[in-house]
């Protein structure tokens, strides 16, 4: 690493200190991608992340919903919550200063990617980032994205001993996997839901392909416009009825917002790998397009799945009773 101006070294405290304040937990983490959005709107990836970060908070609220809280056990509930926490904040602290570092190479016209090293990212997004710099290639730089972010929680979340037990190989997370309940949905003002499944979570090639047809999804022209106007106009907190309160069947509050729910947790990153150095980038990651085998339309999907949530509810009172 070179001498550092005093300017670069500035720079470096200020993203420092802007990163850790956002930092804090899934509320601020997804309104901090969309101001940014708004603000680098060539940097469409950071729309990709406000939308899923708000599927985020949603997956975290619904621990504390009328039908998880009576179908898992509080230390499961916990045990999922931290799991998804651990995630947030991983991708955050990782993928914000970048974007705060292109932010600042646009002010002052200048490429400073260089400073790239003093924040622990990939050697991989290092090189993407001084590509888009000179191509301006947005659909390449959201792949590059969703590949980077998704190889950063592979290691310390997803393969991470405890996780790995209490949550991946559990027996709901399996159930949950085989029912796609574990779906990214983006939703409109109209009352529509678009989105995809997350079957296979575990498996790193199929959490970069789902990236891959949200983001096809996301961006679809005709799309993204309600898709837009649903961001603007919806605050986030974390809560379901953010999405089902434009639904033509009312269904109520049932559950709670996030800052209402959980506490703040304090994390640390122990040691940093440079994931690019050990494992190879697939081909297929970069090159090769999206394909929905699936509807992506998913309205009715979704009123048939919360009844067969509220069915597994019932059929665990039915057996409860008789126990």
């Amino acid at each position: 690493m070179n001498y550092l101006t005093i300017q670069e070294q500035h720079i470096i405290r200020q993203i420092q200190t802007e990163t850790e304040k956002k930092n804090i937990d899934n509320i601020s983490r997804t309104n901090a991608y969309f101001a940014y959005y708004k603000q680098n709107p060539d940097i469409i990836w950071t729309f990709l992340a406000h939308m899923v970060s708000r599927n985020g908070g949603w997956n975290m609220c619904d621990l504390e919903g009328a039908v998880f809280s009576q179908l898992l056990e509080p230390q499961t509930r916990k045990q999922l919550f931290l799991t998804y926490e651990r995630a947030n904040w991983l991708i955050f602290h990782d993928v914000f200063p970048q974007l705060l570092l292109y932010h600042y190479s646009t002010k002052y016209t200048r490429p400073l990617f260089h400073l790239l090293p003093y924040f622990n990212v990939s050697s991989f997004i290092q090189k993407e980032w001084i590509r888009y710099w000179k191509e301006k290639d947005r659909n390449r730089l959201t792949t590059a994205l969703i590949i980077n972010e998704q190889n950063v929680i592979h290691t310390p979340v997803i393969e991470h001993p405890v996780y790995k037990r209490k949550v991946f190989w559990s027996l709901l997370f399996n159930l949950q996997d085989w029912l796609h309940f574990s779906c990214v949905l983006f939703p409109t003002c109209g009352g529509e839901v678009y989105g995809a499944s997350a079957n296979g979570f575990r498996k790193l090639s199929k959490r970069i392909d789902l990236g891959k047809r949200l983001a096809s999804i996301l961006f679809q022209p005709r799309l993204f416009p309600h898709f837009l106007e649903f961001a603007e106009k919806t605050p986030h907190t974390g809560s379901r009825y953010d999405y089902e309160q434009y639904f033509k069947q009312p269904t109520g509050r049932k559950t709670p917002m996030l800052r209402t729910s959980f506490p703040l947790i304090e994390h640390h990153q122990h040691t940093y790998e440079d994931w690019s150095r050990k494992r190879l980038v697939s081909p297929v990651w970069l090159y090769v397009p999206a394909r929905h085998k699936h509807p992506i339309h998913l309205t009715d999907w979704y009123y048939t799945k919360t009844h067969q949530l509220e069915l597994m509810l019932s059929l665990k009172k039915v057996l409860d009773l008789e126990k």
